[in-house]
Protein backbone atom coordinates (compact mmCIF):
# COMPACT_ATOMS: atom_id res chain seq x y z
CA UNK A 1 0.00 0.00 0.00
CA UNK A 2 3.12 2.48 0.58
CA UNK A 3 4.12 1.95 -3.10
CA UNK A 4 0.67 3.07 -4.47
CA UNK A 5 0.45 6.12 -2.58
CA UNK A 6 3.74 6.85 -3.27
CA UNK A 7 3.26 6.49 -7.02
CA UNK A 8 0.07 8.65 -6.49
CA UNK A 9 1.95 11.63 -4.98
CA UNK A 10 4.60 11.44 -8.22
CA UNK A 11 1.60 12.42 -10.18
CA UNK A 12 -0.19 14.59 -8.29
CA UNK A 13 3.10 16.34 -8.13
CA UNK A 14 3.55 16.06 -11.95
CA UNK A 15 6.23 13.73 -13.93
CA UNK A 16 7.47 16.74 -16.11
CA UNK A 17 8.72 20.18 -16.82
CA UNK A 18 10.15 21.92 -19.24
CA UNK A 19 12.07 25.55 -19.77
CA UNK A 20 12.00 27.28 -23.25
CA UNK A 21 15.39 29.68 -23.81
CA UNK A 22 14.89 32.22 -26.52
CA UNK A 23 17.80 32.74 -28.67
CA UNK A 24 16.95 34.87 -31.78
CA UNK A 25 13.79 35.98 -32.40
CA UNK A 26 13.03 32.67 -34.69
CA UNK A 27 14.36 30.33 -32.38
CA UNK A 28 14.42 28.94 -29.44
CA UNK A 29 16.15 25.92 -27.01
CA UNK A 30 13.26 23.96 -25.26
CA UNK A 31 14.48 21.64 -22.50
CA UNK A 32 12.29 18.77 -21.14
CA UNK A 33 12.88 16.73 -17.88
CA UNK A 34 10.94 13.69 -17.71
CA UNK A 35 10.33 10.98 -14.15
CA UNK A 36 11.42 7.65 -15.06
CA UNK A 37 8.41 6.18 -15.16
CA UNK A 38 7.74 8.53 -18.63
CA UNK A 39 10.83 6.80 -20.09
CA UNK A 40 13.10 9.08 -23.24
CA UNK A 41 10.25 8.91 -25.29
CA UNK A 42 8.00 10.54 -22.51
CA UNK A 43 10.71 13.31 -22.23
CA UNK A 44 10.51 13.69 -26.06
CA UNK A 45 7.24 13.73 -26.70
CA UNK A 46 7.00 16.53 -24.08
CA UNK A 47 9.73 18.47 -25.18
CA UNK A 48 8.01 18.49 -29.08
CA UNK A 49 4.72 20.01 -27.46
CA UNK A 50 6.64 22.46 -25.54
CA UNK A 51 8.32 23.57 -29.18
CA UNK A 52 5.11 23.80 -30.53
CA UNK A 53 3.50 25.53 -27.90
CA UNK A 54 6.44 27.91 -28.13
CA UNK A 55 6.35 28.39 -31.70
CA UNK A 56 2.70 29.81 -31.27
CA UNK A 57 3.39 32.06 -28.16
CA UNK A 58 5.80 33.40 -30.33
CA UNK A 59 3.81 34.69 -33.55
CA UNK A 60 4.78 31.25 -36.07
CA UNK A 61 2.59 28.68 -37.25
CA UNK A 62 5.57 26.06 -38.50
CA UNK A 63 9.09 24.97 -36.71
CA UNK A 64 11.85 22.77 -37.58
CA UNK A 65 13.76 20.59 -34.86
CA UNK A 66 17.43 21.26 -36.17
CA UNK A 67 19.30 20.16 -33.28
CA UNK A 68 18.37 17.25 -30.44
CA UNK A 69 20.02 16.07 -27.19
CA UNK A 70 19.00 13.31 -24.99
CA UNK A 71 20.21 12.01 -21.53
CA UNK A 72 18.83 9.13 -19.61
CA UNK A 73 20.13 9.99 -15.72
CA UNK A 74 17.76 7.47 -14.34
CA UNK A 75 19.50 5.46 -11.61
CA UNK A 76 17.94 2.20 -10.03
CA UNK A 77 18.99 1.39 -5.78
CA UNK A 78 17.90 -1.62 -4.03
CA UNK A 79 17.09 -0.99 -0.75
CA UNK A 80 18.37 -3.60 1.87
CA UNK A 81 16.08 -6.54 2.52
CA UNK A 82 15.15 -8.59 5.49
CA UNK A 83 15.84 -11.79 7.22
CA UNK A 84 13.33 -13.79 9.18
CA UNK A 85 14.51 -16.89 10.63
CA UNK A 86 12.40 -19.63 12.63
CA UNK A 87 13.39 -22.65 14.41
CA UNK A 88 12.28 -25.95 16.44
CA UNK A 89 14.34 -27.59 18.85
CA UNK A 90 13.07 -31.14 20.53
CA UNK A 91 14.87 -34.29 21.19
CA UNK A 92 18.44 -33.15 20.33
CA UNK A 93 17.72 -31.96 17.10
CA UNK A 94 17.29 -28.66 15.82
CA UNK A 95 15.79 -27.01 12.21
CA UNK A 96 15.95 -23.80 11.24
CA UNK A 97 14.56 -22.34 8.28
CA UNK A 98 15.79 -18.33 7.24
CA UNK A 99 13.66 -16.12 4.85
CA UNK A 100 15.14 -13.51 2.93
CA UNK A 101 12.10 -11.01 1.40
CA UNK A 102 14.42 -8.15 -0.91
CA UNK A 103 14.11 -4.54 -0.23
CA UNK A 104 11.98 -2.33 -2.90
CA UNK A 105 13.59 -1.00 -5.19
CA UNK A 106 13.75 2.86 -6.22
CA UNK A 107 13.98 4.65 -8.78
CA UNK A 108 15.34 7.99 -9.36
CA UNK A 109 16.52 10.59 -11.89
CA UNK A 110 15.29 11.87 -14.87
CA UNK A 111 15.14 11.53 -18.94
CA UNK A 112 16.30 14.24 -20.28
CA UNK A 113 15.60 16.18 -23.67
CA UNK A 114 16.53 19.16 -25.91
CA UNK A 115 15.71 20.25 -29.03
CA UNK A 116 16.96 23.35 -31.10
CA UNK A 117 14.03 24.41 -32.86
CA UNK A 118 14.21 27.38 -35.69
CA UNK A 119 10.05 29.16 -35.89
CA UNK A 120 8.42 30.02 -39.32
CA UNK A 121 5.28 31.47 -40.60
CA UNK A 122 3.17 30.32 -43.08
CA UNK A 123 4.45 30.98 -46.29
CA UNK A 124 8.10 31.89 -45.38
CA UNK A 125 10.81 29.69 -46.83
CA UNK A 126 11.30 26.04 -45.82
CA UNK A 127 8.32 26.59 -43.94
CA UNK A 128 6.33 24.32 -45.93
CA UNK A 129 9.24 21.49 -44.86
CA UNK A 130 8.33 22.43 -41.39
CA UNK A 131 5.92 21.06 -38.91
CA UNK A 132 2.51 22.65 -37.91
CA UNK A 133 2.57 23.39 -34.34
CA UNK A 134 -1.12 23.67 -34.22
CA UNK A 135 -1.16 19.52 -35.57
CA UNK A 136 1.46 18.77 -33.03
CA UNK A 137 -0.94 20.26 -30.33
CA UNK A 138 -4.53 18.45 -31.83
CA UNK A 139 -7.67 20.38 -32.04
CA UNK A 140 -7.61 21.70 -28.50
CA UNK A 141 -4.29 23.82 -29.80
CA UNK A 142 -5.43 26.76 -27.83
CA UNK A 143 -5.88 24.91 -24.51
CA UNK A 144 -2.28 23.79 -24.30
CA UNK A 145 -1.17 27.06 -25.01
CA UNK A 146 -2.82 28.74 -22.38
CA UNK A 147 -1.63 25.79 -20.07
CA UNK A 148 2.02 27.02 -20.70
CA UNK A 149 4.70 25.12 -19.44
CA UNK A 150 4.19 21.11 -19.96
CA UNK A 151 3.83 19.00 -16.23
CA UNK A 152 3.27 15.33 -17.32
CA UNK A 153 4.36 13.19 -20.09
CA UNK A 154 0.94 11.62 -21.27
Amino acid sequence: MKYLSLAALVVLAGCAGTNAIRTSQDTVIIQASAAPVCGSIGAAKVAQRQAAIETIKAGFDRYIIVNAASANNVRASQMPGTYHTTGQYGGGWMSAQTTYTPGPVIYSGSHDQSFAVKMFREGEPYAAQAISARETLGPKWQEAIKGGSLTTCT
